[in-house]
Formats: C-alpha cells, sequence, structure tokens
C-alpha cells in the first residue's frame, strides 16, 4: 500500500439496491473526482460535510448519473485524507460506470481493508480499533456488536498501553541498575520489583481471560445435537431456529447428514448442528451419518445431549468423548410421565411441542459458557486469536523476568525480558509492527473499508 496514491472502491454491499456508495480517498481525491463532475465543478470547494447534489459525466460529458457527493478534507476524515463519497443509484451498472470512470481518470483500485489500513497509518486509530471496524460489521448478536464498540472505542489499546507504559516503567528501573554496574538490586527494591511484576502479569491474565468469549462472539459456539433416533434433536433445532429447517418423523434414522445453522440465542451467536441418531444400523448411508455424528463431538464447543424423558436412560457419550468440552443434558417429552430413569437425573427439561422450557434452556447455556449478562458484565474487552498469542508471548516474558530477578541473576538478563515483554504488548495495538503483519490483518477487510 502506498499512501502516495489515490484509491477508489465501491462501499456498499454488492447487488442491487436503492443507494451505491463510491469511496475516493488520496492526495487527489478532490482533483480526480472534479474532472467527473458535471460543468467543471471543484470539489475542493464543496461544504465540507455537506452533501452536494451534481452529476457524474462521463468522458464526452453525458451523464452517467445523478449524485449526492460530500467531501472530507484530511486529516479530519476517516483516513486522514482528503477524501471524497459519492452516493448515486444502488444499481450495478450505475455504480461500476461511475468506478470505471474515476478508473479511467487515474484513481487507483483500493485493496481490501485499504481505508482502514491508511487510517492506521494515518494515525486516526490504533490496529486494535481497526480490527474492531470488520468485527462491527460481521458481528451477528448484540454481545457481538458490543463488544466490537467497546474495542472500536479504544478500550483494548488503552489497557494493553497501560500495561506496555507499567512494563516500561519497571525496565526503566533495572536499566538504571545496569548503566551503574557497582549498584545491586537490594532485597527490598527487588521484592518492589516483583510485585510489580505480579501486577503485570494479573494485568495481562485479566485480558486472556476474555479470549473464549471473544472467539465465541466472532465465530459463535459449536454446538452438536446428540442422541438417540427419535429423542427430539431435529424438533429441538427447529425450535430453536424458530422455523422447521430439518424434517422431524417419528420414522428412525430420518436424520443421516448432518445440518449446520446459526442462531442468536440471548446475545451468543450459537452455530446449532443437529446430526444422526445414535444407533447400531445395517444401513450403509446410516452408519455413515453416526460416524459423522461421532466426528461431529470430538470438534465441538458444546453438547446438547437429548433424550427422550419417557425412555429407558441409554449411554452413548462416555466421560472421555465430554471431556474439556461444555456438556448438558437436555430431557425431552417433559409434556409426557418422565421415565423413573430420569426421575432424579440433572439435566433441562423441555418440550418441543409445547416448548415448555426452552427460554431455561437458552439461559443455561449461557450460563454454562459463562455469556450471561452478569458474566459479561465486567468484561471491557473480548481479544482476538491474534491480541492472545501476543499477550501469551508478554506474559512468558514477565514471568521468566520474574524468575531470572528472584534468582539474582544481572540487571542484563531481567531487561532482555521486559524488552521482549513490551515489544509482544505493543504489537496489540501496533506501536510495534511489522508489513507482513499488517498485510494479514488487512486482508481479511472487505474492499471499500
Amino acid at each position: 500500500m502506498s499512501v502516495d496514491t489515490t484509491v477508489a472502491a465501491i462501499a456498499s454491499p454488492p447487488g442491487m439496491g436503492a443507494v451505491g456508495m463510491i469511496r475516493v480517498s488520496g492526495p487527489d481525491a478532490f482533483l480526480r473526482v472534479s474532472h467527473c463532475l458535471v460543468q467543471g465543478q471543484d470539489a475542493a470547494q464543496f461544504a465540507e460535510r455537506y452533501a452536494k447534489l451534481t452529476k457524474i459525466v462521463d468522458a464526452d460529458g453525458d451523464t452517467i448519473d445523478e449524485v449526492l457527493v460530500t467531501c472530507f478534507h484530511g486529516p479530519r476524515s476517516y483516513t486522514g485524507e482528503d477524501t471524497v463519497e459519492i452516493a448515486c443509484h444502488g444499481g450495478v451498472l450505475v455504480v461500476r460506470s461511475i468506478l470505471q470512470r474515476l478508473f479511467d481518470l487515474g484513481v487507483e483500485p483500493a485493496g481490501a481493508g485499504e481505508f482502514s489500513q491508511r487510517a492506521f497509518m494515518n494515525g486516526k486509530m490504533d490496529l486494535t480499533q481497526a480490527e474492531a471496524v470488520m468485527d462491527l460489521i460481521s458481528a451477528q448478536t448484540d454481545l457481538a456488536m458490543r463488544a466490537a464498540h467497546e474495542q472500536l472505542q479504544g478500550t483494548l489499546g488503552d489497557d494493553s498501553e497501560a500495561i506496555r507504559e507499567d512494563v516500561l516503567g519497571i525496565a526503566a528501573h533495572i536499566e538504571a541498575y545496569i548503566d551503574f554496574p557497582e549498584e545491586d538490586i537490594d532485597t527490598d527494591t527487588g521484592a518492589a520489583l516483583l510485585g510489580r511484576l505480579a501486577g503485570v502479569d494479573m494485568s495481562i491474565s485479566k485480558l486472556l481471560q476474555t479470549a473464549e468469549q471473544g472467539r465465541i462472539l466472532r465465530e459463535g459456539v459449536r454446538t452438536v445435537i446428540f442422541g438417540s433416533p427419535n429423542a427430539g434433536k431435529s424438533s429441538l433445532l427447529n425450535k430453536l431456529l424458530g422455523y422447521d429447517r430439518a424434517i422431524v418423523s417419528d420414522i428412525e434414522g430420518t436424520t443421516r447428514d448432518t445440518v449446520e445453522e446459526v442462531v442468536n440465542l440471548q446475545g451468543i451467536p450459537i452455530r446449532l448442528i443437529d446430526t444422526a441418531g445414535m444407533r447400531d444400523s445395517d444401513d450403509v448411508v446410516e452408519a455413515q451419518g453416526v460416524e459423522r455424528t461421532l466426528a461431529q463431538v470430538k470438534t465441538a464447543d458444546l453438547i446438547l445431549e437429548v433424550v427422550d424423558g419417557t425412555e429407558p436412560m441409554i449411554h452413548h457419550l462416555d466421560d472421555d468423548a465430554i471431556a474439556g468440552k461444555h456438556h448438558i443434558l437436555v430431557i425431552n417429552k417433559s409434556d409426557l410421565s418422565e421415565h423413573s430413569d430420569w426421575v432424579r437425573k440433572k439435566g433441562v427439561r423441555i418440550s418441543c411441542v409445547s416448548g415448555e422450557g426452552l427460554d431455561q434452556l437458552g439461559n443455561v447455556i449461557a450460563d454454562e459458557l459463562s455469556m450471561s449478562a452478569g458474566e459479561w458484565g465486567g468484561h471491557a474487552v473480548a481479544i482476538n486469536a491474534r491480541h492472545q498469542a501476543c499477550l501469551k508471548r508478554a506474559k512468558a516474558a514477565i514471568e521468566s523476568a520474574r524468575t531470572t530477578l528472584q534468582q539474582g541473576m544481572g540487571a542484563e538478563f531481567v531487561s532482555i525480558e521486559l524488552r521482549d515483554a513490551m515489544e509482544a504488548i505493543g504489537e496489540i495495538a501496533g506501536r510495534i509492527d511489522t508489513e507482513e503483519l499488517l498485510g494479514e490483518i488487512f486482508s481479511s477487510f472487505c474492499i471499500g473499508k
């Protein structure tokens, strides 16, 4: 990416709509747009941040479309550069024709995430805020949107920078002993430094604790609906979705392949996977369905084990199968007489016929995932996999520095570990970055953002 070029891209979703949006940004944004305006109008003279009704014309002066043009002078723009937003009619041909006209006038096509990357390069946002832009666009639930808004406000960047400043302060103290080698770190000073390092370690740990919630909000909870045939697995899927997605029948073995859908359950994105019923079968296709069910269980985050509360207890899952996974027993057909095997069994009792217990199931899922309103309320951020990797590196360096200090080794060794910690933490907000890192992050953005 070169900030010396002027780029443009469609900023509205693909396809036909009422309004299309084209964004132009760069040092020649006003000049290039002016060349395609009717009657030689100068975009640089338009009132800043006010929509101007005008026309885009082709090389022969013929009208392509009547549009609204809004100009933003750098650095008071999203990218920090001169920026023009063209709102036109949302026909596919209209939008493409205007974009092609800009390209013919020397504007370059913008790459994926290039506008946000320019905002980062021009100091308009840190790297965590840039990532939050994409999180906000792709948010599927209120909780995901809330977490993205928190990060977009710079909460994570501020938290990580505060930690880095703490490490910097400790490092400066250590460096003083390196500059004056005749001075040793006395017991009291060493204890104070260890206490400060322990505080940094705790702050990092608190951020790391939000990694699982961040993954859930961004990717959803991989939830396998598991159980015997006719226990009500497909009925539960349909009830949670609010429409008939899976075929429901009294005939055993109706579901032979996995069915996957996403549902918003109390603000949590749940990736529901309905599976074939567990039983021995001579049917080759059904047997393959059972094998796929077992494969899905191995990769699940959450297992909803659905059982028929009117039938005797059958065990399909052992402790090894659910080890390390979230597991909820769902006892279906609570509207009928319960079999004695289930009377003392702890589980969520529901009826897919009457809908009884479905709200309670949602509460239990939220509690199981520590994603209930009470649990979530204390967290300001939800870190992603990149943040997690940086924080883990920083935590390892801090722990190594503590060990080095406790063992009375030279201040130089402690300083090296602290520098590693600062570098790792700095990468979170982009205080320290590499071209490869930026390329990887912004390549996942949509064109036009």
